[in-house]
């Protein structure tokens, strides 16, 4: 049997659901027989996105440049994507900052001068390293809003039984069919 090409992906977000993947303890034990993780923020050092990824589980939400492209890159690499917690779907927190939106200031604008200089104790004033940080999106955007996704599984994290049918589904390279509304198929 040939074993699932899994990346995770880590946008916008508290890595929360990276979290609860962790916290499938034992339970890796059985998956890493017939998982394969090609990339991810905390099972691999791998920098690059790779080609051929057999499904793509993506926390958080769309809020830089950097995540765009990885966004982009990921879905032309991968079969299927899964936006993974309630980040990847609504905004949720990593959203908030539209709010700070208005006619006189871009969203990107009115986060930094809020962070860098409202909140700041001593020497407010932005980063001076251009190229250092990812650009912000002005407006934090939710991830089917810029890729086509396959199917998510919300919440803040998603429960652990849930994420574990989720990965044996996958294992049999299929999308798992679950009760209500635990995983939304789009398209």
């Amino acid at each position: 049997m040939r074993r699932l090409r899994l990346a995770t992906v880590w946008l916008a977000g508290c890595s929360g659901c990276h979290m609860a993947l962790l916290d499938l303890d034992e339970e890796w034990f059985d998956l890493v027989e017939r998982v394969e993780i090609v990339y991810s923020p905390v099972f691999s050092d791998t920098k690059q996105f790779p080609a051929a990824v057999d499904a793509c589980l993506v926390e958080g939400a769309v809020g830089s440049t950097h995540d765009l492209a990885l966004a982009r890159i990921l879905r032309s690499r991968s079969r299927l994507v899964i936006a993974l917690g309630d980040c990847a779907v609504t905004t949720n927190v990593p959203g908030l900052r539209n709010l700070l939106r208005s006619p006189q200031r871009s969203g990107a604008e009115a986060v930094l001068d809020q962070s860098y200089g409202a909140l700041a104790d001593l020497h407010p004033q932005h980063p001076q390293a251009p190229g250092l940080l990812p650009a912000l999106l002005d407006t934090v955007l939710p991830l089917h809003a810029v890729i086509p996704v396959d199917a998510y599984l919300p919440g803040c994290p998603p429960p652990l039984p849930r994420l574990r049918l989720l990965l044996e589904a996958l294992m049999a390279h299929q999308l798992p069919r679950l009760e209500g509304d635990a995983l939304l198929r789009f398209g």
